[in-house]
This record gives structure tokens, sequence and C-alpha cells, in this order.
């Protein structure tokens, strides 16, 4: 059975840093792509980064390109998102996701609230 346990969140004033963790169990890490998403209230998920499972090369999306930075630690079997900089609209909940082809895994969120 595939767990995704996400850590990290938490309440931060606008420019304040953050460090998300997921540690996955029941599979390796390497198999699979890797992502970070997040929901902010009334807005639909939005992908912020994924590690492709052949490349440790990391995407980001327009809105964090330049402030975030995502990581794989194999040994550890866990990814993680480094949140620099942080700006109010970045509140929300992140999820942690496991993808290849048409299967999905997801770990159950941690909240990140920006506020001054």
């Amino acid at each position: 059975q595939v767990q995704l346990i996400e850590s990290g969140g938490g309440l931060v004033h606008p420019g304040g840093s953050l460090n998300l963790s997921c540690v996955a169990s029941g599979t390796l890490i390497y198999i699979w792509d890797m992502g970070w998403f997040r929901q902010a209230p009334g807005k639909q998920r939005e992908l912020v980064a994924r590690i492709v499972r052949k490349t440790d090369d990391a995407n980001y999306s327009d809105s964090v390109r330049g402030r975030f930075t995502m990581t794989r630690d194999v040994a550890k079997n866990t990814v993680y998102l480094q949140m620099n900089n942080l700006e109010i609209e970045d509140t929300a909940i992140y999820y942690c996701n496991a993808n290849v082809v048409s299967t999905d895994h997801w770990g159950q969120g941690t909240q990140v609230t920006v506020s001054s």
C-alpha cells in the first residue's frame, strides 16, 4: 500500500521560508514522477513542481520558479520542497503526488499560510 506523508507546513510572514517533506512508504520514489501540488480556497489544485522519475531535474510553475526548489533523497525515500521568499498568494494546502501513466497517489496535505 502506497502512502505519502507530508510535513513541514505552518504559518509564516511574507518573505519567510518553509521546507516541506514528503516521505513515501510501500513504494520507491524513483519509479514515480514525484510532484508537489497546491490548492488554495476556492481554486483548483495546481502543479507547483515536479521531478520526472528518470532524472533529478525539477520543473516549476511560473508562479514559484526562482523561489521554490524541489529535491529528492532516494536513500530516504523522501522529496522536499524548499520555499523561500513566500508570498501571501502561496497560501494553500500543499499535496505530495506520485504519478506514473494513469496511476496517482496523494498525500493528505499540509497547510501553508503566509500572512502578515
